[in-house]
Formats: structure tokens, C-alpha cells, sequence
């Protein structure tokens, strides 16, 4: 069961915005740009990937993946990361529209993929 009591990612975001940390402790900037151009490129292909919603609607989702696989260190996709993220999805949204629902599988996708 998931431990509702622990920050979610996004709350560990807000804490310390100037930096990413890991499971170690150190630094460690995250290279969203490649990350941004990759989904980019590869949206279209996924099969969640609509005509009526462009790669800026999920774009948001694709980021929260990445950074959320960075701070789990990579940990696998499980029942407890999927509740943790859809918790924290509200705050990690930023000015997306897009509810968890729509964005849960592109999420899953970034976080699977990882930040490179």
C-alpha cells in the first residue's frame, strides 16, 4: 500500500527547484531538451497519440515521466510509483488542462524511457 505520508515528486520539486537529487545524493542535472525532442519526434507513434491532441498536450506528462524516473532511481513502474505519480500529477501539471486519465500511459511511457 502506498505511504501517503511521503512527498511526492513534485513536492520534492518544489522544495528545491535549483537542483535534481537522486537516490545518492548528488547532483545531477537533468537534460530535458534531448528528452523534449525525443517525445517530439516519437509522439505520434504511441497509441494513446490522437489527431485532436497535439504533442503539447502531453508534453507535460512526457516531462513529469522522465524527472519522476530520475528521483524513483529507476525504479520499475509499479502500483505504488502509478499512485504516487497520479497524486502528484495536480501539482506537476503545471498549465496543462490534461487530467491523469488522459496522460497516465504517456507518464508511464517517460518514466519506463528515463531521462538520457
Amino acid at each position: 500500500m502506498a505511504d501517503f505520508t511521503k512527498n511526492t515528486i513534485a513536492d520534492m520539486a518544489a522544495e528545491r527547484p535549483d537542483i535534481n537529487m537522486g537516490t545518492t545524493g548528488s547532483m545531477h542535472e537533468i537534460n530535458w531538451e534531448n528528452e523534449d525532442a525525443y517525445w517530439r519526434d516519437n509522439h505520434a507513434k504511441q497509441p494513446y497519440a490522437t489527431a485532436d491532441r497535439s504533442y503539447d498536450y502531453y508534453r507535460q506528462a512526457y516531462k513529469y515521466g522522465c524527472e519522476s524516473a530520475f528521483m524513483y532511481g529507476r525504479r520499475p513502474w509499479d502500483a505504488e510509483v502509478e499512485a504516487d505519480l497520479a497524486r502528484g500529477w495536480p501539482q506537476a501539471r503545471a498549465d496543462s488542462a490534461a487530467e491523469w486519465d488522459q496522460v497516465r500511459a504517456a507518464v508511464k511511457d517517460a518514466y519506463s524511457r528515463g531521462c538520457r
